[in-house]
């Protein structure tokens, strides 16, 4: 029997308790509807999923709503799985909107955002009928996805600041996605572009590729903020989080998939994958800190308020608040900085919880001053050793850029 047209609010609430108190039901994690683009040889390999609305910890009247809709169309929903994938046909788009019926009318502008996906689908419905590349994606545990739609899904969830930067399962991501030729916003299967080399070539047709890799580029999928600036597309990789007055300068920089800013930050340098920077914070052109396979033991790195990270440096170690890291350094974990009592003193009064004896030379292991706030990392010129000694220099960005 189809599912019948909900005539009020009130009654949309009561059918909405009804279909949650099913036995084994469960709230998801996160859930959307996406398009997906298939491979151009093998149409059963997925390349790439767009979600025009995600949904994280949060609408979960819409996804009881699409649950329901897609029982009624004869697909199976198992609350006992991590995550679900499932084909978007007419009889889901009927009645899920029968069950949003008393807020289509409202659903323009920001308001009841997943009711406009299916108004539109409706539209598209009413045109032509609708392809096999809609999906309706559910994550009821935040697992290593087993899908290329769940980790778009999760991807998604970082770069729109729904879920916070380390905070899902990505395990296994790398090997869920294809190594793709992107042109635009379409992904290419590299055997068939070499398999149709010499027609596309001869046919004027041969794609301009902008690049190869598994994951698209960060402004292909999502609308940044207003004061959002990001100079060349290619230096934010799907996956980053860019919270609001970052701006991202060509050159030598570059952005990472789970991996960002956590404020306005001036990015000329490379953040890699895992590490986060936090507001008010400079990452000089060329510097870079390292990700969890480039020499942290597996330990992320945090970046934290009002740092600068002079040109060219390496930062291998979690910075506190106010720390300065001179041009042309690296900051490691094994590497030897020497402070002096002095400065050892005026850094504790920073760091009130730092339970350390001062001497006259003390000798620190960078992983010893990690976290630690307004330390200024330096070399000296004449003997070449690395010292440490409290910040006097206060990093301020210019706010008319961010």
């Amino acid at each position: 029997m189809a599912i019948e047209q909900i005539q009020n609010k009130e009654a949309f609430k009561e059918a909405i308790a009804a279909i949650e108190s099913q036995a084994g039901y469960r709230k998801p994690v996160g859930f959307g509807i996406c398009r997906v683009d298939r491979g151009q040889k093998n149409r059963d390999k997925i390349l790439q999923a767009v979600f025009p609305v995600v949904n994280w910890h949060e609408n979960y009247g819409s996804a009881a709503v699409f649950i329901a809709a897609l029982q009624e169309s004869g697909q199976a929903v198992d609350f006992a799985a991590t995550e679900g994938v499932f084909d978007v046909n007419d009889a889901f788009i009927i009645n899920a909107l029968k069950l949003f019926h008393p807020f289509v009318a409202e659903a323009v502008g920001e308001a009841h955002r997943n009711v406009q996906v299916l108004k539109e689908l409706a539209r598209q419905a009413e045109c032509e009928e609708l392809d096999d590349n809609f999906r309706v994606v559910f994550l009821f545990e935040d697992a290593a996805p087993k899908s290329v739609e769940a980790v778009y899904l999760k991807l998604y969830a970082l770069s729109l600041n729904k879920a916070p930067l380390r905070g899902v399962n990505l395990d296994g991501a790398f090997g869920l996605l294809h190594n793709c030729a992107w042109f635009g916003n379409e992904p290419f299967e590299l055997d068939w572009l070499r398999e149709n080399e010499i027609e596309l070539k001869l046919g004027g047709a041969y794609p301009e590729i902008e690049s190869v890799d598994k994951f698209p580029r960060y402004l292909q999928h999502i609308i940044p903020s207003d004061n959002t600036r990001i100079l060349d597309s290619a230096k934010v990789r799907m996956g980053a989080q860019l919270a609001a007055g970052t701006t991202v300068m060509p050159g030598a920089s570059y952005i990472n998939f789970n991996a960002g800013t956590t404020g306005p930050v001036m990015v000329e340098g490379r953040i890699s994958s895992s590490a986060i920077v936090g507001p008010g914070s400079d990452v000089g052109g060329g510097a870079s800190i390292l990700g969890v396979l480039s020499g942290t033991n597996g330990n992320p790195v945090s970046i934290g308020r009002n740092v600068l990270l002079g040109a060219n440096s390496v930062t291998g170690i979690p910075l506190g608040d106010g720390c300065i890291v001179d041009a042309g350094i690296a900051v490691l974990e094994g590497t030897k900085f020497v402070i002096s009592g002095r400065e050892l003193e005026k850094i504790k009064e920073v760091n009130p919880d730092w339970d350390v004896e001062v001497e006259e030379e003390n000798i620190f292991k960078g992983i010893e001053l990690a976290g630690k706030n307004g330390i200024h990392f330096r070399q000296e010129s004449t003997t070449g050793r690395m010292i440490a000694m409290r910040s006097r220099r206060e990093v301020k960005l210019n706010e008319a850029l961010h």
